[in-house]
């Protein structure tokens, strides 16, 4: 018909000689359980070896985690810190120097002083705010009184009675502020 033979009778030699040798083949393997079992047990000894490894690794690196998120907790500020202790030094040498020095030297230890306090708040992200005759806003300003002025805008800061300060864009202390007041002719 298509050029097969449709009965086992009728297979080639060749194709017997192959299935016997299949059969055989798996007869020799299954012929050895306890060698086959071995294999497996292997494998799956490794497996559990990889496994402990793996879980043990993986709490070490937690621990160390929680470590670096404590110690990060705990020495965050030590920089900062650490900046501060000259300033500090800075005003102790001007305490004692007031017996022996005269009020300019003061005055000019005062501003290097001042001048080191604002490099390192600015170091830190630090940044004042101080308004004088921008417009004034409620989200960085707190308005304390109004005042009538000609020389600038309504709604206008007029004074910062006490400046404000951010840290890396994040406000810290609104600056206190006098806006300037509409004119009783222009509210009404």
């Amino acid at each position: 018909m298509n050029g097969q033979p449709d009965l086992p009778d009728e297979r080639p030699e060749d194709d017997i000689e192959q299935d016997a040798e299949l059969a055989e083949n798996d007869v020799a393997a299954a012929v050895d359980p306890v060698a086959e079992l071995q294999e497996v047990q292997a494998r799956a000894d490794e497996n559990w070896d990889r496994y402990l490894r793996a879980a043990a690794e993986t709490e070490n690196v937690r621990k160390r985690a929680a470590r670096d998120v404590e110690n990060a907790h705990k020495f965050a500020l030590e920089n900062f810190a650490r900046d501060m202790l000259a300033i500090k030094d800075s005003l102790e040498l001007g305490i004692q120097a007031v017996e022996s020095a005269d009020v300019e030297t003061l005055m000019a230890g005062k501003e290097a002083t001042l001048m080191l306090l604002s490099t390192t708040l600015e170091r830190f992200g630090i940044k004042e705010l101080d308004p004088q005759g921008e417009p004034f806003d409620p989200e960085f300003h707190e308005a304390v009184s109004m005042q009538p002025s000609t020389e600038l805008e309504p709604g206008s800061v007029l004074s910062v009675v006490q400046k404000g300060y951010s840290l890396n864009g994040r406000l810290l202390r609104p600056a206190m502020v006098v806006v300037v007041a509409a004119e009783a002719s222009e509210s009404t």
